[in-house]
């Protein structure tokens, strides 16, 4: 897990150069990716090929905050949600793969057919991937992000149709290791819009230079990996909005509910160990996966929310060979079929806008039962509180929709192992 700074000239006309936060999250599987801004499985049908199929996040679409005069009175556009299908030719040449991509989120309705190729490169320490591809994007894609409708147009902005064609990227990714586990990444590229689109009026270059810059903690199990014998980690909660910010509450200095609206959420996470006692420390960590159900009170219909998170628990207090006691926090991504009522409301205060998916942090306080009741049995069953929290990172990350704030639940909750 890490962070990456990503920049890159913008395309519309006026809007300048972007920088962009983005949380990485990699996990590889043997059946089950987590990329950051895609997640999906992937079948190894023969020993040279391999299929993917997957949701990733598309990093196109208007600003959104500092409008250029070029897009005022515009509708934004959206960055959208893609559902897509992989096949993948390794060798010793190389990497061969196509892509088929189709919006899944009905925002613009469009699809594209990546066709691409990268090879694996190493000197010494250093390691990197040169790539290409060649995107044949359908006119519905680079119209609904390209075009300008009739009722946008302006005596300054024509009415433009951008019909399909063919853009593509070449670029350049590139990993080294630091001290421990700790690996810088870098990267550049650059992309460029099919012809229909960038004789849009709106569009200022069809030429986009792109640069990443930013580190990566690896948590890979080295001498211990994961296996299906580990135990599998349940977690039931209930909880309740709160309208205190998530720091003051995991300190204690302030815990009211439902001060504002009496809207509750109950969940069940799953999860598996990754690490026991990380570099010999007092630190496990593990990896969730859960489900939440929004219970609106009728001020919008309840809806459901899952989370994808990495947990870490310190348990290396003075009293914990006679009461186990952790302190634990979860980071990761949360998706929700609809914004909570706390988020519209707060947001809509501040003129800000919401997003379905966004950061959740997840601090916890809990104690072994089994030690409170003296019975070894329940030794690995947890009685604790936690917080449920969603929020964007200081409107700095456009695959958070640039999101300045959030939502927060307090909650009680029984883990067990099995």
């Amino acid at each position: 897990m890490g962070a990456v700074v990503r920049m890159e000239r913008s395309p519309y006309r006026g809007a300048g150069n972007r920088r962009d936060f983005i949380p990485m999250y990699l996990y590889e599987g043997d059946l089950v990716f987590l990329r950051s801004n895609s997640v999906g499985l992937k079948l190894e049908p023969s020993g040279v090929g391999r299929v993917e199929l997957f949701f990733r996040h598309r990093f196109e679409g208007t600003p959104f905050e500092d409008i250029p005069p070029s897009l005022a009175g515009m509708a934004r556009r959206e960055p959208g949600i893609d559902a897509g299908i992989g096949a993948h030719w390794a060798g010793v040449w190389g990497t061969a793969y196509a892509e088929l991509l189709q919006d899944a989120s009905t925002a613009s309705e469009g699809s594209e057919l990546r066709l691409g190729y990268k090879y694996p490169w190493r000197r010494g320490r250093l390691s990197a991937w040169p790539y290409a591809f060649l995107a044949l994007r359908s006119s519905e894609l680079n119209d609904y992000y390209y075009g300008v409708r009739p009722g946008e147009a302006t005596a300054g902005r024509p009415a433009y149709e951008a019909q399909s064609g063919v853009g593509g990227e070449l670029g350049v990714l590139a990993a080294y290791p630091l001290a421990g586990r700790w690996r810088l990444l870098a990267g550049a590229s650059l992309a460029w819009l099919p012809r229909t689109a960038a004789e849009s009026p709106i569009v200022e270059q069809r030429v986009q230079p792109r640069f990443t810059l930013g580190a990566l903690y690896d948590l890979s199990p080295q001498t211990d990996p994961w296996t299906s014998t580990r135990p599998l980690i349940v977690r039931a909660y209930y909880g309740q909005s709160s309208d205190c910010d998530v720091v003051p509450i995991a300190t204690l200095r302030c815990t009211s509910t439902h001060t504002q609206d009496k809207t509750d959420i109950a969940g069940i996470d799953f999860g598996r160990p990754f690490i026991t006692g990380l570099n010999d420390w007092p630190v496990d960590l593990a990896g969730f996966v859960g489900i939440i159900r929004h219970k609106e009170k009728g001020f919008q219909p309840d809806f459901w929310q899952v989370n994808l998170y990495l947990k870490a628990w310190y348990y290396g207090f003075p009293w914990s060979a006679r009461l186990r006691t952790r302190l634990g926090l979860g980071v990761g991504l949360a998706f929700a079929e609809e914004v909570p009522l706390a988020e519209q409301r707060d947001q809509a205060l501040r003129g800000r806008g919401t997003s379905k998916l966004l950061q959740t942090l997840d601090p916890t306080l809990d104690f072994s039962l089994g030690d409170l009741v003296a019975s070894p049995r329940l030794r690995d069953t947890f009685l604790g509180v936690g917080v449920s929290h969603r929020s964007g990172i200081f409107g700095t990350s456009h695959l958070l929709r640039n999101v300045d704030g959030g939502s927060n639940y307090i909650y009680g909750y029984v883990e067990s192992s099995f």
